[in-house]
């Protein structure tokens, strides 16, 4: 009677119908504001919407709301305060910078290396594991590694954790826009 393709054109139509109809949930009115501008309003406080507008400006302007490294103070200021080393490896993703060995030109064979790993975006002490290493080499060119802990870790981690702070206290308000409710036309409108 029925051609297999037309059963089976049946079946997947139902199993497709199971999830459409399973997808939708109930919502309870209560917690919703009857006013459409309040729901509105509730929703871009609790970031289930977006503003067209603003999205459009920012498509314009080449840029959004994102997790770079321009935008992580601890990466920026990291960066800031070794920027006269040479670096290594500077991995925003790894959350890891490296440079590569450095010496001030008053003791050649001496030479001080450092890593920088970021353990979080807050900007705290523990955030931020910084290891210092110190390379000693001899005439013959055989030479001992020896990572430094102490007076040179610690400074580097209050000066980044210092400069870290300048630049939160420049961004703290400076994305924050807040929701101005269209005025509600006149009946008369």
């Amino acid at each position: 009677m029925f051609n297999v393709p037309l059963k089976l054109s049946f079946i997947t139509l139902a199993v497709i119908s199971c999830f459409f109809l399973n997808s939708c949930k109930s919502v309870d009115a209560k917690k919703y504001p009857p006013d459409p501008r309040e729901r509105v309003k509730k929703n871009l406080e609790e970031g289930r919407g977006f503003r067209l507008n603003e999205g459009i400006d920012k498509i314009r302007k080449g840029g959004g709301n994102f997790e770079f490294a321009s935008s992580n103070e601890l990466w920026r200021a990291s960066l800031d305060i070794i920027d006269f080393m040479p670096l290594a490896s500077a991995n925003y993703s790894g959350g890891i910078i490296i440079t590569d060995w450095y010496t001030d030109g008053s003791n050649p064979n001496q030479t001080v290396k450092i890593t920088i790993r970021f353990l979080s975006n807050e900007i705290r002490s523990d955030a931020i594991d910084i290891k210092v290493y110190q390379k000693d080499c001899n005439k013959n060119f055989e030479c001992k590694i020896s990572q430094q802990t102490g007076v040179i870790q610690s400074e580097l981690r209050k000066e980044i954790l210092k400069k870290a702070t300048l630049y939160k206290k420049e961004n703290k308000d400076k994305d924050f826009k807040p929701y101005v409710m269209p005025s509600k036309k006149s009946a008369s409108d």
